[in-house]
């Protein structure tokens, strides 16, 4: 009888978690439909475009400028999402090498800087889209549109921002630090 090694362990457990199929989806809430309405609208533009430059060998001209405002709505709109679950790029890890009394100051500082970056981010899409007043290449829209959309999304970033800042804030220092860590060693 053969055994594996622990790393053979803990490579297969890895591979198990990534195979994993899950069609839970308790955790879409209203503010999610948008981004998966642009995802699907952004997947059929890419896929005319391929279709049409690969395989009837004619690109249409509109669907690269389109495709890149979509991709620039997603970025923005389901950055909402990522924000609302906390899903966003940070150091997590560093919380394992913070002492406990020190974890929640830094969580409520980082939230705060959060919501200031999307704050100051709307403001200037905003003057941005004051600014422009030209339409888009391929269709008779105006590119400030674009840039309205962009407005909404750093604000409504910046409004679940404020409520995660509110939401540890509530939390004892402990309870805080708890989760966090328990988090790291769990891997997110």
């Amino acid at each position: 009888m053969m055994t594996n090694s622990p790393e053979q362990d803990r490579i297969s457990a890895m591979i198990d978690e990534v195979e994993e199929i899950t069609d839970d989806i308790s955790d879409v809430k209203i503010f999610d439909i948008p981004v998966l309405i642009i995802f699907a609208i952004l997947f059929l533009i890419v896929a005319t475009q391929f279709f049409t430059r690969y395989v009837l060998n004619d690109s249409l001209g509109w669907t690269e400028e389109i495709a890149r405002y979509f991709l620039i709505l997603l970025g923005f709109v389901g950055g909402i999402t990522c924000v609302r679950k906390g899903s966003h790029i940070f150091l997590e890890f560093a919380y394992g090498f913070l002492p406990l009394k020190t974890i929640k100051p830094t969580i409520l500082l980082v939230e705060i800087v959060v919501v200031g970056f999307w704050s100051y981010a709307g403001w200037l899409a905003i003057e941005l889209a004051q600014k422009t007043n030209s339409n888009m290449v391929s269709i008779a829209l105006p590119k400030a549109y674009l840039y309205y959309v962009v407005v909404v999304g750093c604000f409504l970033m910046a409004l679940f921002a404020v409520h995660k800042l509110i939401c540890e804030a509530r939390k004892s220092a402990d309870q805080v630090a708890r989760e966090k860590r328990r988090n790291t060693n769990e891997g997110g």
